[in-house]
């Protein structure tokens, strides 16, 4: 287990931080990599897609969720 770790990300011009365990910022990479885009612009997507009364970094451990389940790796 780790602590969370802040990493700065800008979305649409726009600086902020996200802090998320490194379990997490590791699958959100692969994810980014697995769709030929940065984590940045994939952060990105997944803020415009998130719900307004979601949290950024909840928004990314449920997508990080969603795409490991997808994928098959949560087994």
């Amino acid at each position: 287990m780790t602590p969370p770790i802040k990493r700065s990300v800008t979305i649409d011009g726009h600086r902020t931080s996200v802090s998320l365990e490194d379990p997490f910022w590791t699958a959100l990479g692969r994810a980014a990599r697995a769709r030929d885009t940065t984590r940045a612009l994939l952060i990105g997507q997944i803020d415009h897609a998130r719900p307004a009364n979601v949290g950024l970094a909840t928004a990314i451990r449920l997508f990080v969720l969603a795409d490991v389940q997808k994928s098959g790796r949560d087994s």
